[in-house]
């Protein structure tokens, strides 16, 4: 998941996230979203918001930080989680995942750039992505996947669910956003998976609770990233 997106409260929340990781770092792994990157975080509030509340020092250091977050995760072997999606090519592993190099701004092509932009279709094949980078897979892509990697199921978020999540491709993908009233506008639900020994997933939803009379990216100035 964005760990970060649009809202003016991001720097509490990257905080209390590095204070848990900081506090018991077996319990809480984070990875990258396509908003943990510096052109994201300039177009949508989070730079304008953290030298609002610190300064450009402290926002290099967040940048530093995003840099070295990984952009996948395994659960038990079994279940692939990411932010975006599935690789553009066949035959990708999880051996070339782990060899992406971190430390830096992920390109606009290529393996990083798919995990962190691609979104799931629901008919076969590869499709150009909506959103200009990135692309659709469908069912067939992540089956292949799966199998490939001796994986079960994909996990992945970047897209607004009305009940908070969706299972889709033979329940082989689940998209799951936990961010309720996205931008205080949508009226879905938020949720989050548990998944026990079985690695079953268990879904708990969730609405919006009132919070401080700021509105969603505040602290951004339109699309040229340019703060007043």
């Amino acid at each position: 998941h964005d760990n970060l997106h649009r809202g003016s409260f991001s720097v509490e929340v990257i905080l209390a996230l590095l204070l848990f990781k900081i506090s018991d770092p077996s319990s809480i792994y984070l990875t990258r979203g396509n908003h943990e990157t510096k052109n994201m975080n300039r177009i949508y509030g989070f730079e304008g918001e953290v030298k609002a509340k610190y300064d450009e020092q402290i926002f290099d250091l967040f940048l530093e930080v995003f840099g070295f977050l990984p952009l996948a995760a395994t659960i038990q072997d079994k279940i692939f989680i990411t932010h975006g999606g599935l690789p553009s090519t066949a035959g990708v592993t999880l051996q070339n995942v782990r060899e992406i190099k971190r430390g830096g701004e992920p390109p606009e092509s290529g393996l990083a750039s798919d995990l962190l932009w691609s979104d799931p279709q629901p008919f076969p094949g590869r499709s150009p992505s909506k959103r200009g980078v990135g692309f659709s897979f469908g069912p067939d892509i992540t089956e292949a996947f799966l199998q490939e990697n001796q994986l079960n199921l994909l996990v992945r978020s970047h897209e607004v669910k009305q009940e908070g999540y969706l299972v889709e491709h033979g329940g082989k993908t689940i998209t799951v956003f936990s961010a309720p009233n996205y931008c205080d506008s949508m009226g879905n639900k938020g949720a989050f998976i548990h998944f026990d020994e079985s690695l079953e997933p268990k879904f708990t939803q969730y609405d919006a609770v009132p919070h401080p009379n700021i509105k969603p990216m505040q602290y951004a100035a339109g699309m040229g990233g340019l703060f007043a």
